[in-house]
């Protein structure tokens, strides 16, 4: 860059700067908006072409912050997200310049005709909306085997800290390699079952999946309304509370919203560096342990030392009683045809993808750059009849949410008298996805090859005050969190 103060930052600042460390540079006039988003942009330039996490930049985001600039000196900024630059994920609606596609060639004309429930927030709260990242294809439910990260409008995301080693992790995976490669202070992610939380221990970052009605979904192209939610990933416990303030709220247009009892929560009130001080934390290991290698298993186990030197007190190999049941994804392959259909018809006129099936027969018609992995799962769910009152659906529904919770998290919480479970890696987000329960993962080291390892805490519906204090602690007694080593061009 040409200007030397944007150059010296670049240098020697922005790689870990903190959402809160930004604010303060804005506050004390050291820097602006307008400057951040220059210095993301320069950022994207140099080193996207490598991981390719980024779809597209907002063409406004400069003007954008220009504008929250001359706001801040008016009236004061609007909150801790005043001027500070986010990505958020290719399915989430943004109505300005920019297409939400799922990461599909089959949307990738499409404007949104309104902002979603979390575009109306980031932007109450004064954020840039810097840009939209790649994703895996229609959020992982189009075919059988396909890649993490991968999809037919971007192509394939790559780790920041291997791009030829390691998995990037999915469905969120742009956002997870762009926070991770610093392309923006945080991002939004989604997650249906392990979208969050899997890119966040594979990028060493921390991620937040909700409890589902903490963050509407309007606007969200769906998988299943059952277990769809949004959430913040970031570099640390922190930036994710601060961006999960501005997103928690009620929506009248989504009814799940309507539970929630934290609206008018201040989850920063949880950042306690003494938070594992006499929590109770149970170790799920049967069931989940041998899911990762010896090596990562290690590094686990060290992760339960330091909760015990924390103050924790830690009960060893609970048991979930549905640890090893046979779980299926037919909720999804049943919910996803009525819900897309759904948001599908409210696309823009010119859009003539309206229904699943159109999806299908433009992946068909096109199949050379569309169908690399299939479209099994679209079949599966194209075949269903969209009504929900399939015998096989709400039978599945039912054993989904009693295995999930009164058999599986709140059997462990009630069973141990707990306060959260700690689980390898993203290894139960399976679980809590179905029951609607919030997890938040935290990094926990990396292997001698260079893979970041994470762990994830989980816990009852609306129990992230609890959490965010567990992972707060854990977060700054460990700090295992480094920068990748990036190469630009």
């Amino acid at each position: 860059m040409e200007n030397p103060k944007l150059n010296k930052y670049l240098n020697e600042w922005i790689e870990e700067a903190t959402i809160t460390k930004m604010q303060e540079k804005m506050t004390n006039g050291e820097l602006t908006s307008k400057e951040l988003v220059m210095m993301y942009l320069h950022r994207i330039s140099v080193y996207d072409k490598r991981i390719n996490a980024i779809l597209e930049v907002n063409p406004d985001a400069l003007h954008i912050a220009a504008a929250l600039d001359a706001e801040r000196q008016e009236t004061g900024p609007r909150s801790a997200l005043h001027g500070i630059p986010i990505l958020i994920k290719d399915n989430i609606d943004s109505a300005d310049k920019m297409h939400t596609s799922a990461g599909s060639l089959a949307l990738k004309d499409s404007i949104a005709l309104k902002d979603s429930y979390v575009a109306e927030q980031l932007r109450k709260a004064g954020a840039v909306i810097l840009g939209k990242t790649n994703m895996t294809e229609w959020a992982n439910f189009m075919a059988i085997g396909m890649k993490s990260g991968y999809s037919s409008r971007g192509g394939q995301v790559l780790n920041p800290y291997g791009p030829d080693k390691f998995d990037v992790g999915g469905s969120s995976s742009g956002s997870g390699a762009a926070v991770a490669a610093n392309l923006a202070a945080a991002a939004i992610g989604t997650e249906t079952s392990g979208s969050i939380l899997n890119p966040s221990c594979q990028n060493s970052l921390v991620g937040i999946k909700p409890t589902v009605g903490l963050i509407s979904r309007k606007g969200i192209i769906p998988i299943a309304h059952t277990q769809d939610t949004a959430g913040p990933l970031s570099r640390t416990v922190r930036d994710a509370v601060i961006l999960l303030n501005a997103l928690t709220g009620r929506d009248e247009e989504d009814a799940i919203t309507r539970t929630n009892p934290l609206v008018e929560k201040d989850f920063t009130e949880h950042l306690r560096k003494d938070g594992l001080k006499g929590k109770k934390v149970g170790i799920a290991l049967e069931g989940f342990i041998e899911q990762i290698s010896e090596e990562k298993q290690k590094i686990f186990h060290d992760a339960v030392a330091i909760l015990e030197a924390a103050g924790a007190e830690v009960i060893e190999n609970i048991e979930i009683p549905s640890a090893k049941v046979k779980w299926s994804y037919d909720v999804l392959t049943y919910e996803f045809k009525p819900d897309i259909n759904v948001y599908l018809s409210n696309l823009h006129p010119s859009i003539p993808i309206r229904t699943l099936n159109d999806i299908i027969q433009f992946n068909k018609e096109n199949e050379e750059i569309m169908l690399k992995y299939g479209q099994a799962v679209l079949l599966d769910s194209d075949a269903t009849s969209g009504s929900l009152t399939e015998a096989e659906y709400v039978k599945t529904l039912e054993f989904d949410y009693y295995h999930s919770t009164e058999r599986g998290i709140d059997h462990a919480l009630n069973e141990y008298q707990l306060d959260a479970i700690l689980f390898p890696s993203d290894e139960g987000s399976h679980i809590s996805a179905k029951a609607g329960y919030p997890t938040i993962a935290v990094p926990a080291g990396y292997t001698s090859e260079g893979e970041p390892v994470g762990i994830t805490l989980a816990g009852t519906a609306f129990s992230e005050p609890q959490l965010i204090e567990a992972a707060y602690a854990f977060e700054q007694l460990t700090k295992f969190r480094k920068a990748p080593v990036l190469g630009g061009e």
